[in-house]
């Protein structure tokens, strides 16, 4: 990643989707939309003429999946970054999806700012999960070492497993959303994860 604008590539067999991804590059100004390809094989073609920085994929492909791409894909550049799509909230698929070494994995509908959002988590943080699966990670993890958090750390997690955001935590907690990050951040480190990928690894070891 070594210009301010990354280079993405896009894999999706409905072609129904493809205007709206051109679309949404259109708009974005630190990400240029190189190409958009209807199965992991021809984007593979053009893989080398392309060099994506960051590779946006369907996990539901014909012939080769977007997960079994996962692999082929790292062959080519080990550094590539790679965002998986679907609209499978599976937490089977989304473990399968990291244990191959996904850097996200984000569930439909992908709008605008969702996508914008999840690149540029990919691109300063290395990761990035909607939050209906941070929210189901931390869940799982609750349940299994709720006397290991704070007072603070377990209302911020109750919160998030209703389904808020964090601005709403932070609303109705009358803090900053930059606190309610922290908390967050805190609540990794005592799990002795470092990111939101190292939680849905530490998740498929604790779950049986």
């Amino acid at each position: 990643m070594k210009s301010n604008i990354l280079k993405i590539i896009v894999i999706d067999n409905d072609r129904l989707f493809h205007a709206a991804y051109k679309y949404y590059f259109e708009t974005y100004q630190d990400y240029s939309l190189q190409g958009i390809y209807v199965s992991v094989e021809e984007a593979l073609k053009e893989y080398d003429d392309l060099l994506p920085d960051i590779i946006v994929s369907e996990v539901s492909m014909p012939d080769v999946c977007g997960i079994q791409g996962i692999g082929m894909f790292r062959k080519k550049d080990p550094d590539v970054k790679i965002i998986m799509i679907s609209a499978q909230k599976d937490f089977a698929i989304i473990k399968k999806a990291f244990k191959n070494q996904a850097n996200g994995y984000l569930t439909k509908p992908v709008t605008k700012k969702r996508l914008y959002n999840a690149l540029n988590s990919v691109k300063y943080e290395g990761a990035t999960m909607s939050n209906d699966i941070v929210k189901a990670v931390i869940s799982m993890f609750h349940r299994k070492s709720y006397n290991n958090f704070s007072e603070r750390e377990n209302q911020i997690i109750d919160y998030l497993c209703q389904g808020a955001t964090y601005k709403l935590i932070a609303d109705k907690l009358f803090v900053t959303t930059s606190t309610v990050n922290f908390h967050i951040q805190n609540i990794y480190l005592k799990l002795d994860v470092n990111s939101k990928s190292e939680a849905l690894t530490k998740l498929q070891e604790m779950e049986n």
